[in-house]
Protein backbone atom coordinates (compact mmCIF):
# COMPACT_ATOMS: atom_id res chain seq x y z
CA UNK A 1 0.00 0.00 0.00
CA UNK A 2 1.08 3.57 -0.61
CA UNK A 3 1.91 5.48 2.57
CA UNK A 4 -0.76 8.10 3.34
CA UNK A 5 0.91 9.49 6.48
CA UNK A 6 0.93 13.27 6.05
CA UNK A 7 4.28 13.80 7.72
CA UNK A 8 5.96 11.19 5.57
CA UNK A 9 4.56 12.88 2.49
CA UNK A 10 6.48 15.99 3.52
CA UNK A 11 3.44 18.07 4.44
CA UNK A 12 5.42 19.76 7.20
CA UNK A 13 6.80 22.01 4.46
CA UNK A 14 3.40 23.65 4.09
CA UNK A 15 3.16 24.47 7.79
CA UNK A 16 6.71 25.80 7.73
CA UNK A 17 5.84 28.00 4.76
CA UNK A 18 2.96 29.63 6.62
CA UNK A 19 5.12 30.21 9.69
CA UNK A 20 7.73 31.95 7.56
CA UNK A 21 5.04 34.15 6.04
CA UNK A 22 4.40 35.59 9.52
CA UNK A 23 7.75 37.43 9.51
CA UNK A 24 7.36 40.98 10.82
CA UNK A 25 9.18 44.25 10.19
CA UNK A 26 10.61 46.20 13.17
CA UNK A 27 7.38 48.21 13.14
CA UNK A 28 5.30 45.04 13.38
CA UNK A 29 4.02 44.91 9.79
CA UNK A 30 3.82 41.43 8.28
CA UNK A 31 6.04 40.86 5.25
CA UNK A 32 6.93 37.98 2.96
CA UNK A 33 9.71 35.54 3.57
CA UNK A 34 13.24 36.41 2.51
CA UNK A 35 14.23 34.53 -0.63
CA UNK A 36 17.87 33.80 0.06
CA UNK A 37 20.44 33.51 -2.71
CA UNK A 38 17.76 33.89 -5.36
CA UNK A 39 18.91 33.19 -8.90
CA UNK A 40 16.31 33.30 -11.68
CA UNK A 41 16.00 29.86 -13.30
CA UNK A 42 16.54 29.32 -17.02
CA UNK A 43 13.86 29.30 -19.66
CA UNK A 44 12.87 25.79 -20.77
CA UNK A 45 15.79 24.61 -22.85
CA UNK A 46 15.37 20.86 -22.90
CA UNK A 47 14.64 18.93 -26.05
CA UNK A 48 13.35 15.60 -24.75
CA UNK A 49 12.41 13.81 -21.54
CA UNK A 50 11.01 10.36 -21.03
CA UNK A 51 9.60 8.16 -18.29
CA UNK A 52 7.96 4.77 -18.07
CA UNK A 53 4.75 5.70 -19.88
CA UNK A 54 5.43 8.93 -21.78
CA UNK A 55 8.12 10.73 -23.73
CA UNK A 56 8.15 14.41 -24.65
CA UNK A 57 9.92 16.06 -27.58
CA UNK A 58 10.11 19.67 -28.66
CA UNK A 59 7.25 20.16 -31.07
CA UNK A 60 8.31 20.22 -34.71
CA UNK A 61 5.93 20.52 -37.64
CA UNK A 62 7.80 18.16 -39.93
CA UNK A 63 8.25 15.50 -37.27
CA UNK A 64 4.90 15.69 -35.47
CA UNK A 65 2.14 17.57 -37.31
CA UNK A 66 0.86 14.72 -39.50
CA UNK A 67 0.97 12.22 -36.64
CA UNK A 68 -0.83 14.53 -34.25
CA UNK A 69 -3.44 15.50 -36.82
CA UNK A 70 -4.23 11.81 -37.23
CA UNK A 71 -4.49 11.39 -33.45
CA UNK A 72 -6.93 14.31 -33.18
CA UNK A 73 -9.04 13.27 -36.18
CA UNK A 74 -12.74 13.26 -35.36
CA UNK A 75 -12.17 14.75 -31.91
CA UNK A 76 -13.03 18.41 -32.45
CA UNK A 77 -14.18 18.67 -28.82
CA UNK A 78 -10.49 18.71 -27.81
CA UNK A 79 -10.38 22.31 -29.08
CA UNK A 80 -13.56 23.57 -27.39
CA UNK A 81 -11.72 25.63 -24.80
CA UNK A 82 -8.48 26.18 -26.71
CA UNK A 83 -7.56 29.53 -28.32
CA UNK A 84 -7.16 27.80 -31.71
CA UNK A 85 -8.74 24.90 -33.58
CA UNK A 86 -10.48 22.82 -34.61
CA UNK A 87 -8.56 22.45 -37.86
CA UNK A 88 -10.27 21.70 -41.17
CA UNK A 89 -7.29 20.10 -42.91
CA UNK A 90 -3.89 18.57 -42.31
CA UNK A 91 -2.32 21.53 -44.12
CA UNK A 92 -4.01 24.03 -41.83
CA UNK A 93 -2.90 22.08 -38.76
CA UNK A 94 0.65 21.85 -40.13
CA UNK A 95 0.82 25.62 -40.53
CA UNK A 96 -0.46 26.12 -37.00
CA UNK A 97 2.11 23.69 -35.55
CA UNK A 98 4.88 25.35 -37.56
CA UNK A 99 3.89 28.74 -36.17
CA UNK A 100 3.51 27.82 -32.50
CA UNK A 101 6.64 25.64 -32.49
CA UNK A 102 8.75 28.70 -33.26
CA UNK A 103 7.14 31.13 -30.81
CA UNK A 104 9.52 32.71 -28.32
CA UNK A 105 6.91 33.28 -25.62
CA UNK A 106 5.92 29.60 -25.41
CA UNK A 107 7.70 26.25 -25.57
CA UNK A 108 5.63 23.42 -27.04
CA UNK A 109 6.15 19.67 -26.64
CA UNK A 110 4.71 16.69 -28.45
CA UNK A 111 3.72 13.78 -26.20
CA UNK A 112 4.39 10.19 -27.23
CA UNK A 113 2.49 7.44 -25.46
CA UNK A 114 5.12 4.75 -24.93
CA UNK A 115 2.47 2.06 -24.56
CA UNK A 116 1.14 2.68 -28.09
CA UNK A 117 4.36 4.20 -29.48
CA UNK A 118 2.30 7.04 -31.01
CA UNK A 119 2.32 10.80 -30.64
CA UNK A 120 -1.05 11.53 -29.09
CA UNK A 121 -0.94 14.99 -27.53
CA UNK A 122 0.73 18.32 -26.87
CA UNK A 123 1.40 20.74 -24.03
CA UNK A 124 3.45 23.88 -23.59
CA UNK A 125 5.14 26.16 -21.12
CA UNK A 126 3.87 29.73 -21.29
CA UNK A 127 3.80 32.94 -19.23
CA UNK A 128 7.42 32.20 -18.45
CA UNK A 129 8.76 34.67 -15.88
CA UNK A 130 12.14 33.53 -14.56
CA UNK A 131 12.66 36.76 -12.61
CA UNK A 132 9.63 35.91 -10.47
CA UNK A 133 10.33 32.17 -10.60
CA UNK A 134 6.91 31.54 -12.17
CA UNK A 135 5.91 29.48 -15.20
CA UNK A 136 2.63 28.04 -16.52
CA UNK A 137 1.67 24.80 -18.21
CA UNK A 138 -0.96 25.22 -20.89
CA UNK A 139 -2.22 24.36 -24.36
CA UNK A 140 -2.79 20.88 -22.97
CA UNK A 141 -4.30 18.94 -25.88
CA UNK A 142 -4.77 15.25 -25.22
CA UNK A 143 -6.26 13.13 -28.01
CA UNK A 144 -8.94 10.61 -27.01
CA UNK A 145 -6.29 7.87 -27.09
CA UNK A 146 -4.14 9.75 -24.55
CA UNK A 147 -6.89 10.92 -22.21
CA UNK A 148 -7.16 9.13 -18.86
CA UNK A 149 -3.94 7.17 -19.39
CA UNK A 150 -0.80 6.88 -17.26
CA UNK A 151 1.07 8.50 -20.16
CA UNK A 152 -1.03 11.66 -19.86
CA UNK A 153 -0.31 11.87 -16.15
CA UNK A 154 3.39 11.20 -16.54
CA UNK A 155 3.67 13.83 -19.28
CA UNK A 156 2.46 16.51 -16.84
CA UNK A 157 4.75 15.11 -14.16
CA UNK A 158 7.78 15.29 -16.45
CA UNK A 159 7.05 18.93 -17.22
CA UNK A 160 6.46 19.68 -13.53
CA UNK A 161 9.65 17.88 -12.51
CA UNK A 162 11.77 19.99 -14.83
CA UNK A 163 10.18 23.20 -13.53
CA UNK A 164 11.06 22.63 -9.91
CA UNK A 165 14.43 21.00 -10.56
CA UNK A 166 15.33 24.07 -12.63
CA UNK A 167 14.60 26.28 -9.62
CA UNK A 168 11.17 27.76 -10.29
CA UNK A 169 9.10 28.72 -7.25
CA UNK A 170 5.64 28.52 -8.80
CA UNK A 171 3.99 26.32 -11.46
CA UNK A 172 0.64 27.57 -12.72
CA UNK A 173 -2.39 26.01 -14.39
CA UNK A 174 -5.14 28.23 -15.82
CA UNK A 175 -8.25 27.26 -17.71
CA UNK A 176 -11.64 28.49 -18.82
CA UNK A 177 -13.75 28.57 -15.66
CA UNK A 178 -16.48 26.65 -17.53
CA UNK A 179 -14.06 23.82 -18.35
CA UNK A 180 -14.94 21.43 -15.52
CA UNK A 181 -12.74 18.55 -16.80
CA UNK A 182 -9.69 20.84 -16.79
CA UNK A 183 -10.50 22.06 -13.28
CA UNK A 184 -10.77 18.46 -12.07
CA UNK A 185 -7.50 17.57 -13.78
CA UNK A 186 -5.70 20.49 -12.12
CA UNK A 187 -6.71 19.23 -8.69
CA UNK A 188 -5.83 15.63 -9.50
CA UNK A 189 -2.37 16.74 -10.62
CA UNK A 190 -1.86 18.56 -7.30
CA UNK A 191 -2.52 22.17 -8.26
CA UNK A 192 -4.22 24.23 -5.55
CA UNK A 193 -7.23 26.38 -6.42
CA UNK A 194 -6.57 30.12 -6.22
CA UNK A 195 -9.75 31.69 -7.58
CA UNK A 196 -11.46 32.93 -10.73
CA UNK A 197 -10.50 36.05 -12.69
CA UNK A 198 -13.78 37.36 -14.09
CA UNK A 199 -13.86 38.47 -17.73
CA UNK A 200 -10.15 37.77 -17.92
CA UNK A 201 -9.97 37.64 -21.70
CA UNK A 202 -11.84 37.08 -24.95
CA UNK A 203 -11.35 33.75 -26.74
CA UNK A 204 -12.89 33.00 -30.13
CA UNK A 205 -15.13 36.02 -29.71
CA UNK A 206 -16.51 34.92 -26.35
CA UNK A 207 -15.91 36.25 -22.85
CA UNK A 208 -13.81 33.96 -20.69
CA UNK A 209 -13.55 33.81 -16.92
CA UNK A 210 -10.28 32.11 -15.99
CA UNK A 211 -9.81 29.68 -13.08
CA UNK A 212 -6.35 29.80 -11.51
CA UNK A 213 -4.44 26.94 -9.89
CA UNK A 214 -0.80 26.64 -8.81
CA UNK A 215 1.83 24.52 -7.13
CA UNK A 216 4.65 26.16 -5.17
CA UNK A 217 8.11 24.80 -4.52
CA UNK A 218 7.40 24.02 -0.86
CA UNK A 219 4.79 21.51 -2.03
CA UNK A 220 6.96 19.86 -4.68
CA UNK A 221 8.81 17.27 -2.51
CA UNK A 222 5.51 15.79 -1.29
CA UNK A 223 3.99 15.86 -4.76
CA UNK A 224 7.05 14.22 -6.28
CA UNK A 225 6.74 11.44 -3.73
CA UNK A 226 3.05 11.03 -4.55
CA UNK A 227 3.70 10.86 -8.31
CA UNK A 228 6.62 8.48 -7.87
CA UNK A 229 4.48 6.13 -5.80
CA UNK A 230 1.55 6.35 -8.22
CA UNK A 231 3.73 5.56 -11.23
CA UNK A 232 5.24 2.42 -9.67
CA UNK A 233 4.40 -0.83 -11.49
CA UNK A 234 2.93 -2.15 -8.22
CA UNK A 235 0.20 0.49 -8.41
CA UNK A 236 -1.29 -1.08 -11.55
CA UNK A 237 -2.97 -4.44 -11.99
CA UNK A 238 -2.49 -6.80 -14.93
CA UNK A 239 -5.10 -4.87 -16.93
CA UNK A 240 -3.32 -1.57 -16.31
CA UNK A 241 -5.90 -0.26 -13.83
CA UNK A 242 -4.66 1.81 -10.90
CA UNK A 243 -4.92 0.56 -7.32
CA UNK A 244 -4.44 3.95 -5.68
CA UNK A 245 -5.83 7.15 -7.21
CA UNK A 246 -3.42 10.03 -7.76
CA UNK A 247 -6.07 12.54 -6.68
CA UNK A 248 -6.34 10.89 -3.27
CA UNK A 249 -2.60 11.27 -2.79
CA UNK A 250 -2.27 14.84 -4.05
CA UNK A 251 -5.24 15.93 -1.93
CA UNK A 252 -2.93 15.60 1.08
CA UNK A 253 -0.71 18.31 -0.39
CA UNK A 254 -3.09 20.84 -1.93
CA UNK A 255 -3.48 24.07 0.01
CA UNK A 256 -7.02 24.69 -1.29
CA UNK A 257 -9.65 22.74 -3.23
CA UNK A 258 -11.91 24.00 -6.01
CA UNK A 259 -15.33 24.73 -4.47
CA UNK A 260 -17.07 24.15 -7.81
CA UNK A 261 -16.13 20.46 -7.90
Amino acid sequence: MIDRDHSRLGLGTRAAYHLIMKTLTPSGAPIGATVKDWTPPPLPNWGARSGRFAALERLDADAHAALLYRAFAGADAVWDYMPDGPFSSAAQFYRWVRDVATREDQTFYAIRNLQTDRFEGMASYLRMNPQAGSIEVGNISFSPALQRTPAATEAIFLMMEWVFEAGYRRFEWKCNALNAPSRRAAERFGFSYEGVFRQATVVKGRSRDTAWFAIIDAEWPALKEAYTAWLLPANFDSAGQQHERLGDMTSLVRAASDPSL
